[in-house]
This record gives structure tokens, C-alpha cells and sequence, in this order.
């Protein structure tokens, strides 16, 4: 058992938790997990498979670690890359076939075929539509600069809702399932026994909530994740996070997610169906206790609260039930009459700075706003400001949510010296 086993044994069985090393941290190292079968562990996951007539490899990298994927690949084996598979279109798994058929033209080999979804491509015509606002949203979501990709490999085959493909004498089933993605494909090697779930499994809360992306599929996801439990894999290679071997655990793991995620979907639904508004169905709408303690299950990057918003995006459009904000004042409107109620902007931040003090940081975070949209530029504001996102940060445990905090609180903190406004 190597490294990346051995990290999967921990854990499993808790030995290390997804908050002490979170699981978009990988080793970047690569394992065989079954016969001819190796899974690349990075920020997120590679499962290439040996065949006969060459490789094909579920998922291919991102575009940061390209290059070092490839290396590790070829170290493995320096058969030629026959298909590259891609479970969906998001930027950290689409990467490094280009290498591969720079390769191919060197050597004269057939170039690498391409298979996806066909809603792949569309994507990608929209990443290179967004590139701008992709690259704004994904620096805040991961703290840290991101050039956002404007070219990428299109697939040179496409599908609708499921295919074979045989390779080598090695038969590949990929199946479309709308999850966190709508041109998800999720992928059965029976041979082999092998799972490739692609972002349908991430060893966290699933990322079907993210406040900064567009809709995910909360029924359907849960609904795939079933059927995969029904094939008795023994091996799944996921996303993101660290593989799972043994058909108990991986039937665990698939339907322990497909229970959370039937659970929310079920509460919120119900909740519409009697007329709730966002706010009461966000606030009464809970995770089931007895998965608290999945280690698998931890709210690291995403978070149900957020996956509960998304299913009324999808079912109630934008319209939260509160009729104030069919067609509201603008905030700043809003937040100048707030302040004068209260006694202007300096009551604001104090009451910002005591509630923050007293723990009431949700609270603590809306009256701060109040005083940021009145004085943007004021020093006090944001020394309050700067200090209630700092808290807030500190009591998260999602990315996501912590970097939303973090970002806010970075901001202010680099605008306190800015003069006050007369």
C-alpha cells in the first residue's frame, strides 16, 4: 500500500479529518488501485486505465498542474493516449490532452480522441464569453490569483445520455447525469470494477449550493448517485478528495451523499409547496443528525445551507417572497434611512462592533453593510467592517464561505486609510 492508500485508510476511518488536510489537497502522486488501473491524487483527480490499445484516462488535469499530471502518467506508462475522457467542463479537470497530442505528432501516433457531454462545449463558449468575471469569482472563492483559461480542447465526440466505448478490449459506460454541473458524465468500467464519479463525489458536502456559480441539479444528482451504488464498484476514483476501495465503503459513500442530498431536496420542496419564503425555507430546512460525522460528509467547501438555495432557484426563480424586493429602493437608499433611524452612521458601527463582540456575527455582518453602503469611504467603517469579517472568517469552515468573509474583510483592511468622507 503506498501513499495514496494509505491516506485513504486515514481517512476513512477519521485518523485524518478533512479539516486538519482538506481534500482538494493532494499529493500529487499516483497509485494503482486496480489491475492496469492508477489514480493521480491532486487538487483534483486523474484515473487513467491501460488497455491494449492504449491508454484512456478519465479527466485530465488542471490547468495549474497540466504538466505535472503528465509526468507522473508517462512515468507509469509511456503508452500512447488513445482517449481522454472528461466527466465535465470545469477548468481543473479538462486540462493537458495538447501535451499528449504533441506527443502523438512526434512520435506519429493517432492524435488522442476527446469524449464528453454535449453540453461541454457550450460551456466552454461561455467560459470564453466570462473570462473576466470567471477569473473575479474564482479569486475570491480560492483567495488567491486566477488567470482564467481562454482556450480549451473541444471533444471530437459527444453524447447525449449514455455510451459505450471499447477500448482495447476494455469497455467503458458513460452515463449523463445533471449534478453539480448540467453536462456531467459519470463513468463504469466493469472489468475492472472501477467507479469514475467525476465532481458527483468530492469528500465533502456536495458542491451543489456554490453562491457564485450557476444552477446545480440537486434530484437528479441524487438519483445517479443511487444508481451507482446499485453497480457493486470495489473501486471509486472521485473529483476531488482521496479513492475509496471496497464495495461496502463505496456503496457508503454514494448513498450516505444521496440520502443528504434527497433530505434537502425533500425539506425544501415541501416547505415551497406550502407557500414559505427563501428566508423561512434557508432557516428551517436542516442536514439529517446521523450524518454529521461522516467523514466524507464535512461542510470544507460548500454548504447545505447554499445547496437549499439552489433548489429554489431552480423551482422559485429569483423571487424570495418578500415583496419589498420585487423592485426595491437601491441599498445605499436602503441603508441611509437605516442609519438615520439608528442615529447615523458612527450608532451603526458601534452596534456592528458590539453585536460582533457578543457572537451575533450574522447580525453583526448585515449592520455593518448598512454603514459600508452609506460611507464607502469612511475609515472607521471599514476598521468595523475589516473586523467583523475577520471574525466571521474565523468561525467558518467552508472555503467558500470563509473566502467570501475573507475577501470583505481584505478589502476594508486595505481601504482604512483612505480619508473620511466630509
Amino acid at each position: 500500500m503506498g501513499a495514496v492508500l494509505e491516506l485513504a485508510e486515514k481517512y476513512w476511518k477519521g485518523e485524518v479529518t478533512t479539516y486538519e488536510r482538506h481534500p482538494f489537497a493532494g499529493l500529487e502522486m499516483l497509485e494503482e488501485v486496480a489491475e492496469r488501473t492508477v489514480f493521480y491524487n491532486a487538487f483534483s483527480g486523474v484515473t487513467a486505465f491501460d488497455t491494449d490499445d492504449g491508454l484512456v484516462i478519465v479527466d485530465t488535469g488542471t490547468f495549474f498542474n497540466q504538466e505535472i499530471v503528465f509526468q507522473a502518467i508517462r512515468e507509469w506508462s509511456k503508452a500512447r493516449l488513445n482517449t481522454a475522457i472528461f466527466t465535465h467542463g470545469h477548468v481543473d479537470h479538462v486540462f493537458g490532452v495538447p501535451l499528449y497530442a504533441n506527443e502523438a505528432k512526434e512520435r506519429g501516433w493517432a492524435r488522442p480522441r476527446v469524449v464528453a457531454h454535449e453540453a461541454v462545449p457550450p460551456r466552454f463558449d461561455r467560459y470564453i464569453l466570462t473570462a473576466g468575471y470567471n477569473g473575479v469569482i474564482n479569486q475570491r472563492q480560492f483567495a488567491q490569483h486566477v488567470q482564467w483559461p481562454t482556450s480549451y480542447t473541444y471533444p471530437d465526440v459527444t453524447y447525449r445520455d449514455s455510451m459505450s466505448l471499447t477500448v482495447g478490449g476494455l469497455r467503458f459506460e458513460l452515463n449523463h447525469a445533471r449534478g453539480e454541473t448540467d453536462d456531467h458524465t459519470w463513468v463504469w468500467v466493469p472489468a475492472r470494477r472501477v467507479l469514475c464519479t467525476g465532481d458527483l463525489i468530492i469528500w465533502a458536502v456536495p458542491n451543489g449550493g456554490n453562491p457564485q456559480k450557476v444552477q446545480r441539479y440537486c434530484g437528479d444528482w441524487a438519483a445517479a448517485l443511487r444508481r451507482m451504488a446499485g453497480l457493486n464498484a470495489k473501486v471509486l476514483c472521485p473529483g476531488h478528495g482521496i479513492v475509496v476501495v471496497g464495495e461496502e465503503r463505496v456503496r457508503q459513500i454514494l448513498t450516505d451523499t444521496a440520502e443528504l442530498l434527497e433530505s434537502l431536496y425533500e425539506q425544501a420542496l415541501r416547505l415551497m409547496n406550502e407557500g414559505a419564503t427563501l428566508d423561512a425555507v434557508i432557516h428551517s430546512v436542516k442536514s439529517p443528525a446521523h450524518l454529521a460525522k461522516r467523514p466524507y460528509l464535512q461542510p470544507v467547501y460548500d454548504e447545505s445551507q447554499y445547496i437549499v438555495r439552489n433548489i429554489w432557484r431552480l423551482y422559485g426563480g429569483w423571487y424570495d417572497g418578500n415583496p419589498a424586493h420585487v423592485k426595491p429602493a437601491p441599498e445605499a437608499e436602503q441603508a441611509t434611512e437605516i442609519a438615520r433611524l439608528a442615529g447615523g452612521v458612527s450608532a451603526l458601527v458601534e452596534r456592528a462592533r458590539k453585536l460582533a463582540q457578543e457572537g451575533n456575527l450574522r447580525l453583526a455582518c448585515h449592520v455593518i453593510e448598512w454603514a459600508y453602503a452609506v460611507a464607502p469611504n469612511d475609515r472607521a467603517v471599514h476598521e468595523a467592517r475589516a473586523e467583523v469579517y475577520g471574525r466571521r472568517a474565523d468561525t467558518e469552515t467552508a472555503l467558500m464561505t470563509m473566502n467570501i468573509y475573507r475577501a470583505a474583510e481584505r478589502e476594508s483592511r486595505e481601504k482604512c486609510e483612505v480619508p473620511k468622507v466630509s
